[in-house]
């Protein structure tokens, strides 16, 4: 469809005028290009346009959508008719941040004769498949689609490790396309035929599945696997989704065969109006599962939106079913017609939504408003539920479970607190899973980076085999083996299988049978995959691998309790730093001033054990009775116990950093917490400045090479994100670290370690199973923190600018970075010079990173957005002044003039990081 027909169909689709700019966004189109082509349009008297500004575009009054007031009450347009059987009505969000997205599915679904292909993008959980169940609703009621044709779904990423079964699946097969195809069989596109096939991460599609997709779009015709001519003919209406950027994850000619693509907002990007109203009906389903009113607590109901941080709805909907679980299995317990939800029920995590929650107050205030003490849910209030398949929802009724499991348990003689005990443990597996659902796949994308899917595949089938004979895993496994067969297989590849041997390598691995025998076993799977012979020294290496792995015991974070006198002393430190820094590691107990040492000591004593992750606890205290307790309680609970006594707030924040961020030993924080004298005297700076020897990151593996050399490169790109040039990373194999230690000490300062095991060295430590997880910034910031002073960017001019011009050479694409950097510092030195504020290198940074984005978004007519009343305030403001002013050197040298929207958004740059200093 040419760009033209595009826009025009979307002006058809709506009823009120549009500017340019919010065409654009829609569509996906440059600025100027829709600019252009509606003018022309214009200029055929096909549309109108006001003149005013903003200029806004609209149907002439002969193609202005009316209603008839036929018994059909239907909308009809010059094109098509919409009835007034909206299903997207019902859609939460639908007249507010979901307007524009309805509307590009309306005028996808309606367009002639056939419709447009729709890319449903956005993060996970955000409501795709909702959405894409809502369209093909839509669809039989608007009788574009018949009645009985059903909207098909496919997951991509179900066969994602085997191309050749997906294409089958989807496409069909013919008799012996492969081995055990026996007859010949229709796939998906064949089921959907008439219908909406519905594409879910479409980005794990294989190109040559893209390709068949593509050609169906263009010609309606496929073939089925095995088959050469293209016979079969469809019609099918085609809607796929990602969580990807189309423009990385999928092929060029595929995404420009999908005219529409809907974006889907985050669940923060959403009103918190909005935010309530999902939550509410997320709760009246609930509330008709169980047949009970539910009655919620307004601080519940703060803790739960502020306890979705990744997963979005599908998050939010796990949270909530774990918090109604609970209230039912108390109602079990107590009695009564009602559920009532409390804030004392909620476990942990959630709980600590209410902290992150109270991080934005312009949002808590607006929340404020909308809550009454009490939310009252009827279980008669009438919900509709548009998918079958919801991978946040158990396939079954919870409640009922819940029922029959207390029953049963209470006929056997448990007590009570033993039968909630045990089911709350099942309620949990549900949540965890969700949680660990979405770890793992943040994970496994970062190894997708550097490894390839079918090594991975292999990896995971080698550990349900070993699972299988009871061999421990630990959580690197997956990591570590998958980049060790990959460091093995490019070896190989290039000729270099064999490794020299090594006497003591083989004295080593002698030693462990077992790792032999699992070693021996992996070897075999590799040449069976590969047909690639892996040679003895490569299986002693492997063994060397297990036992790096298996010895390794994986401890949680160190534990953090904070004793003082007082009716919140404890509490309101242990509160201000769980808002700061999101920590789940710090507990608190307050000690009335007539309390006993005894009942303080047994108190404390639980505490300590509800912390304790397996790595020992601090006890941080204020005076008297409280600083004894070291000894007795490590006796008392078998966990090591550390005590540090004058607890500040500033000593609590640095122990819940030092703790939380890296897996570091107990001796060591307790040594550099003694040490601590406030933030600041930073104590290392005085260190750095004498040492000259070279700062490094020791990265190992169990050689050296392979796994070390990717983590090598993986943190010098964070080193380089960061602006540190003084770092470097070095690396080095287990088996030769006690040798090479002493020269490595020697010729460098060694501030950190990381990789698949952790060396004997007293310096924090990162797992490689957390560098994957994407926690690496978090590491590098750690040590940031540390020896900020000791980093000369802030005197550097020179430094700064150079690393600002590499960060534009690697996000700009048509500016030329050199000359637009020098520009760039001007505009800074503009602001610097008649605001008369000095500004510093990061924020300087932070402006020109910014104004390369703006510069560029410029050019292209992608212009951002801002709500008009946040926008004219900001223009009051005079440093909005100050801006702009600045802001005319790239009219005079590069003819980009900055719209208004860019302007506000480098005013709140300036305003935050420079007027708020």
């Amino acid at each position: 469809m040419k760009r033209k027909e595009r826009v025009l169909a979307y002006l058809q689709a709506h009823r009120e005028s549009l500017t340019t700019s919010q065409i654009a966004e829609a569509l996906t189109l440059a600025r100027p290009n829709v600019s252009k082509v509606l003018n022309d349009l214009v200029r055929e008297k096909i549309i109108a346009k006001s003149s005013g500004r903003p200029v806004k575009y609209f149907l002439k009054e002969n193609d202005i959508p009316t209603i008839s007031k036929a018994k059909s009450q239907s909308i009809t347009y010059k094109h098509f008719t919409v009835s007034n059987n909206d299903i997207f009505s019902e859609m939460i969000g639908s007249k507010g941040s979901l307007k524009t997205q309805v509307d590009q599915a309306k005028a996808a679904l309606l367009y002639p004769p056939k419709g447009l292909n729709v890319l449903l993008t956005g993060p996970t959980g955000s409501g795709k498949t909702y959405f894409a169940n809502t369209m093909a609703q839509f669809a039989r009621n608007q009788e574009v689609i018949a009645a009985d044709k059903p909207l098909v779904t496919f997951n991509c990423a179900d066969y994602a490790h085997n191309p050749q079964l997906l294409m089958a699946h989807l496409f069909g097969y013919i008799k012996g396309a492969f081995t055990g195809a026996e007859e010949n069989h229709a796939g998906l596109i064949q089921e959907a035929e008439g219908g909406i096939l519905f594409l879910d991460e479409v980005h794990r599609l294989p190109p040559e599945g893209q390709e068949m997709i593509f050609y169906l779009m263009d010609h309606g015709t496929y073939s089925r696997l095995g088959e050469t001519n293209k016979d079969h003919q469809a019609d099918v209406r085609i809607v796929c989704a990602t969580t990807e950027d189309p423009k990385s994850s999928l092929l060029a000619t595929f995404v420009r065969r999908i005219p529409i693509i809907i974006t889907m907002p985050s669940f923060e990007q959403r009103p918190v109006s909005e935010r309530l109203q999902l939550m509410k009906y997320l709760f009246s389903l609930e509330a008709s599962r169980i047949h009970k009113t539910l009655r919620v607590d307004e601080n519940v109901v703060q803790a739960l939106l502020g306890s979705v941080t990744f997963g979005n709805v599908g998050q939010l909907k796990s949270n909530l079913q774990l918090v109604c679980a609970q209230g039912f299995l108390d109602n079990i317990n107590q009695g009564g017609r009602d559920i009532h939800l409390t804030f004392e029920q909620l476990p942990p995590q959630i709980k600590a939504g209410l902290s992150h929650l109270a991080d934005n107050r312009e949002e808590l205030g607006k929340l404020a408003q909308l809550l009454q003490p009490v939310m009252e849910i009827d279980p008669q209030i009438k919900t509709t539920k548009l998918t079958s398949t919801d991978s946040y929802e158990p396939p079954y009724n919870l409640y009922e479970i819940i029922g029959d499991k207390a029953k049963i348990l209470k006929d056997e003689g448990l007590d009570q607190k033993a039968i909630n005990d045990f089911i709350l443990t099942d309620i949990n597996v549900h949540l965890k899973s969700f949680y660990h659902k979405a770890e793992d796949s943040q994970a496994e994308e970062h190894l997708n980076e550097l490894v390839d899917e079918e090594i991975i595949q292999l990896t995971k089938e080698i550990m349900v085999e070993l699972k299988q004979e009871n061999y421990t895993l630990n959580n690197n496994f997956l990591y570590a083996l998958s980049l060790h067969i990959s460091s093995f297989i490019k070896r190989a590849q290039n000729g270099q299988a064999e490794r020299q041997s090594r006497q003591d390598l083989e004295s080593l691995v002698a030693i462990y049978p077992k790792e032999q025998e699992v070693a021996q076993k992996i070897a075999r799977r590799i040449m069976q995959q590969y047909q690639i012979p892996v040679p003895g020294s490569e299986v002693s290496y492997l063994v060397l691998l297990l036992v790096s792995l298996k010895t390794t015991e994986k401890k949680g974070q160190i534990g953090v309790v904070v004793a003082a006198h007082g009716t919140a002393t404890a509490s309101s430190m242990v509160e201000v730093v769980t808002r700061l820094l999101q920590v789940r590691n710090l507990r608190a107990f307050d000690m009335d001033l007539d309390m006993s040492p005894k009942t303080a000591f047994q108190e404390i004593a639980k505490l300590i054990t509800e912390v304790d992750q397996g790595n020992g606890v601090i006890l941080l205290v204020d005076m008297g009775s409280l600083s004894t307790f070291s000894d007795d309680l490590s006796r008392r609970t078998g966990v090591e116990v550390k005590t540090l006594d004058l607890v500040t707030t500033a000593l609590v924040l640095e122990a819940a950093r030092k703790t939380s961020l890296v897996d570091a030993p107990l001796e060591t924080v307790y040594g550099e917490l003694q040490e601590f004298r406030g933030y600041s005297r930073p104590k290392m700076a005085v260190a750095s400045q004498n040492d000259q020897r070279p700062k490094v990151i020791l990265a190992t593996c169990a050689t050296g090479v392979g796994t070390a050399e990717k983590i090598k490169g993986m943190l010098e790109e964070i080193l380089i994100d960061n602006l540190i040039d003084d770092v470097q990373v070095v690396t080095s194999s287990i088996l030769d670290l006690p040798e090479k230690l002493p020269q490595l000490t020697s010729q460098y300062q060694i501030v950190a370690t990381t990789g698949i095991v952790r060396p004997e060295i007293e310096v924090p430590f990162m797992s490689l199973e957390e560098l994957m997880r994407g926690n690496g910034e978090n590491f590098i910031q750690m040590l940031m923190g540390q020896k900020q002073r000791a980093f000369p960017m802030e005197k550097n001019h020179e430094l700064t600018r150079d690393a600002a011009i590499l960060y534009l050479t690697k996000t700009v694409t048509f500016l030329n970075p050199v000359k637009v950097g020098k520009l760039f510092w001007d505009f800074c030195d503009y602001l610097e010079d008649k605001g008369q504020h000095q500004i510093s290198n990061a924020t300087r940074t932070n402006l020109i990173i910014h104004l390369g984005g703006a510069c560029e978004r410029s050019l292209l007519g992608n212009e951002l957005t801002v709500p008009e009343v946040d926008l004219r305030q900001c223009q009051q403001e005079p440093s909005y002044q100050l801006v702009a002013a600045a802001s005319q050197l790239f009219t005079e040298e590069l003819r980009i003039s900055l719209s208004e929207v860019e302007l506000y958004y480098l005013t709140q740059i300036y305003d935050t990081q420079v007027l708020k200093k």
